[in-house]
């Protein structure tokens, strides 16, 4: 098996939050999270689901760097970039065609786009 990360896109100057998305209609809104919800329960009931969440946006992120003797917090994200990640799955399936599958069934809960990447497996020892 081989776990794969599954993240949705945000455009970076819209930053949307919990607060900011109780402006939209109440009916798509809960359209919206029924969707997901059943798609969390999908990926549960399957054995697929290893965890999932969402991000805060990149305007509260703080970056460390202690690689040089000194030690930096900096607030903001370490890059600028149109789109940052704002929320993510990590799954445990078969094959990429079976996590391709899953991401469908998110792009289509979420009406938005959805990357899927393999995490790199550890190396043998």
């Amino acid at each position: 098996m081989t776990q794969y990360f599954l993240t949705l896109p945000h455009d970076s100057a819209e930053e949307p939050t919990m607060e900011s998305m109780q402006e939209m209609d109440p009916a798509e809104l809960e359209a919206v999270f029924a969707a997901v919800g059943a798609f969390n329960t999908a990926l549960t009931e399957s054995g697929a689901l290893v965890t999932a969440g969402g991000l805060q946006p990149p305007s509260t992120a703080i970056t460390v760097n202690a690689s040089g003797g000194d030690i930096e917090r900096v607030p903001g994200p370490f890059v600028e970039a149109p789109e940052y990640v704002g929320g993510f799955w990590i799954i445990d399936v078969a094959d990429e065609e079976t996590a391709l599958g899953w991401a469908e069934k998110a792009s289509a809960a979420l009406q938005s786009r959805i990357e899927v990447r393999a995490l790199q497996e550890t190396p043998d020892q």
